[in-house]
């Protein structure tokens, strides 16, 4: 046989006053009232209170309560992606300082190239630079495979050179 439905007074205040209580978080700019609100009957289903004084105030005060906790959490999840997203770029972003020395250093080492002679130069940028295949840059300077290995050679050697002279510096 199935058990009477017990309501307490709480319950009989809230679903009596959901309408009010709707209205008094939009009121207060609440995004999703009709949530606060189910929120809130769950919290009094599951209340093991005794009687309440003023129960529509109760139900205004948790309902106030709710509010707030679900704006200072929304605010903390924005900031924490904020910062998380501030802090990532900064971190894959080179700084101005790094920039200006990448920038001295590619100068330093074209110059090298340069050095080499404008032909292993134009293999070393065409090939390392703008990622031209060795056979695309022996086909468009008209040489061979075999003459841009050695020209690449050349130009991987004095590199290498540049750096340990910078390095013992």
């Amino acid at each position: 046989m199935d058990q009477p439905d017990h309501k307490s007074g709480l319950e009989v205040v809230f679903l009596e006053n959901r309408t009010r209580i709707i209205r008094f978080l939009r009121a207060r700019g609440a995004d999703d009232p009709e949530d606060l609100v189910q929120e809130i009957w769950v919290r009094v289903k599951e209340a093991s209170i005794g009687p309440v004084g003023a129960p529509i105030a109760y139900l205004y005060r948790i309902a106030n309560r709710l509010m707030i906790d679900r704006y200072r959490a929304d605010q903390t999840a924005k900031k924490r992606d904020t910062d998380w997203h501030s802090t990532t770029i900064l971190e894959t972003m080179p700084s101005e300082e790094s920039k200006l020395q990448w920038r001295d250093e590619a100068t330093r080492i074209l110059a090298v190239l340069d050095r080499l002679g404008p032909r292993a130069s134009t293999v070393f940028r065409l090939h390392r630079i703008d990622g031209l295949s060795q056979k695309s840059v022996a086909i468009q300077l008209g040489v061979s495979v075999s003459t841009v290995e050695s020209d690449l050679r050349s130009a991987y050697r004095a590199v290498h050179e540049w750096r340990v002279r910078r390095d013992k510096a």
